[in-house]
């Protein structure tokens, strides 16, 4: 699948619902890569902040993001719109603090990138497919998500507010192409009951029936009644009943948990990347589908890691065995970390090394729980990476490689007997006056367990 942007410039207005002033919003295109920012066109400079989940700052009735003086609240509608009609390069400028509430729904904002056009790029879409199960419950609220594995996007969603009003709803989607007649149009929801205690907060201040489903159900005193007029001004509600509030009918009996299942569409967009796999997720809100968001961009930084993985058949012929890689480098029991040579070009090697309970540090580091010393496993990439460097050589014997550098090593996982560590070297830039930067990763099964950058010199031996 190929990425794409928008055709054109498209523009729409409204009110924020939670500032309550007026913002103009324009869609406009963006280069392949470039993901979806905003851009705060009202303050100085024209800051903008990307849609990431590192950006996010609040999660109080919405999903705000912020960097430096660039602040976007509201943003989810838009995210799962974006989502749901398949863009994932887009540039949004703002003349205000907060994304429009419009109708409460995505429905408008599907409308505009419609008209804007769709234009597919050359870039790939990157997809983080769920491999394992995945899953976060939120200890205070309950509130759960879980990935499981699927060849496509999922997402069902499970309401539960204890209400005779709203009580047990689920909503789902099995194909993206039905976004926009059966998620887009679901409206965001409140309570009659929280109505109050939302204004107090400074909070939504371009509320209205028009762009919320309002549910009332607990009968609503008079004097509260008048409260609720004052501080809405809205002089003309009437609470006849229990029930929903709205002077329009539903747009589905389940709204409610299709506009849930919108909201985690676009909380959970901003993991940035595309999810193949199925999302269920039990009585969400913001702050627990940015938490599984934070979650899910972490695995998927992980598989885009293990993407590299160099594929090991024992049973394939080696293009070094550990005697030919003797030739090359100086090193000798106990200090040769490298067993033989599977992979070999002029910009990257691959190594193994099969860990053994007879390895003779084993004696003395962690003798009754025997791990492989982390800076051994840099010292046997960087073994690796000698046979690399020494191959270009047009004299490949008699020469010896001193470390002058490692940084951002990382050590991830433990290595242990009976363990087959896969060492990939890949140079980060050509080969000067002897000296060589390369990236390493250590591999046992389809974990990383070491990385790093590393520098070294190859000198002649005299």
């Amino acid at each position: 699948m190929k990425q794409r942007t928008i055709q054109s410039e498209t523009t729409l207005s409204g009110i924020g619902l939670h500032t309550g002033e007026m913002v103009n919003v324009t869609l406009t295109p963006a280069p392949e890569n470039h993901g979806i920012k905003f851009k705060r066109i009202d303050l100085e400079g024209e800051p903008s902040v990307d849609a990431d989940v590192n950006f996010v700052v609040s999660t109080n009735r919405s999903t705000t993001l912020e960097k430096g003086s660039a602040r976007v609240s509201t943003v989810e509608h838009l995210l799962s719109a974006c989502v749901g009609m398949r863009v994932d390069n887009l540039l949004v400028k703002l003349d205000g603090p907060e994304i429009p509430i419009l109708d409460g729904s995505g429905k408008y904002f599907v409308e505009a990138l419609k008209r804007a056009g769709f234009e597919e790029q050359t870039a790939d879409v990157e997809f983080f497919e769920i491999q394992e199960t995945i899953s976060y419950k939120d200890p205070d609220t309950g509130s759960e998500l879980v990935a499981l594995e699927s060849d496509s996007f999922q997402i069902t969603t499970m309401i539960d507010f204890d209400s005779p009003i709203l009580n047990k709803q689920y909503a789902k989607l099995t194909e993206m192409e039905h976004y926009e007649e059966q998620v887009a149009p679901a409206r965001t929801f409140v309570f009659v009951r929280e109505l109050e205690k939302l204004i107090d907060q400074n909070l939504i201040k371009g509320g209205d029936l028009d762009n919320a489903v309002v549910i009332a159900d607990a009968p609503v005193g008079k004097e509260e009644l008048e409260r609720l007029k004052l501080k809405l001004n809205k002089p003309d509600i009437e609470i006849e009943s229990e029930g929903y509030l709205n002077t329009t009918k539903l747009n589905f009996t389940n709204e409610p948990a299709r506009h849930k299942l919108l909201d985690v569409i676009g909380d959970l967009s901003l993991a940035g990347c595309r999810v193949k796999g199925k999302i269920l997720a039990t009585k969400p809100g913001h702050r627990t589908n940015v938490e599984f968001a934070k979650i899910l961009k972490q695995h998927y930084r992980e598989q885009k890691k293990l993407k590299g993985k160099p594929k090991y058949d024992p049973a394939k012929e080696a293009i070094m065995d550990v005697n030919e890689i003797k030739r090359m480098l100086p090193h000798r029991y106990p200090f040769l970390l490298v067993d033989k040579i599977i992979e070999l070009s002029d910009k990257h090697v691959v190594g193994v090394k099969n860990i053994t309970a007879n390895e003779q540090f084993f004696q003395g580091h962690f003798p009754g729980n025997p791990v492989f010393p982390g800076v051994l496993q840099m010292e046997a990439l960087a073994q690796t990476g000698g046979i690399l460097a020494l191959s270009l050589q047009e004299e490949q014997e008699g020469w010896d490689t001193y470390f002058l550098k490692m940084d951002h090593v990382k050590f991830k996982n433990k290595v242990v007997p009976g363990d087959t560590l896969i060492l990939k070297m890949e140079l980060i830039s050509p080969i000067r006056r002897g000296l060589v930067q390369m990236q390493g990763t250590a591999y046992v099964g389809n974990k990383i367990v070491s990385e790093g950058e590393l520098v070294a010199q190859i000198v002649k031996q005299k």
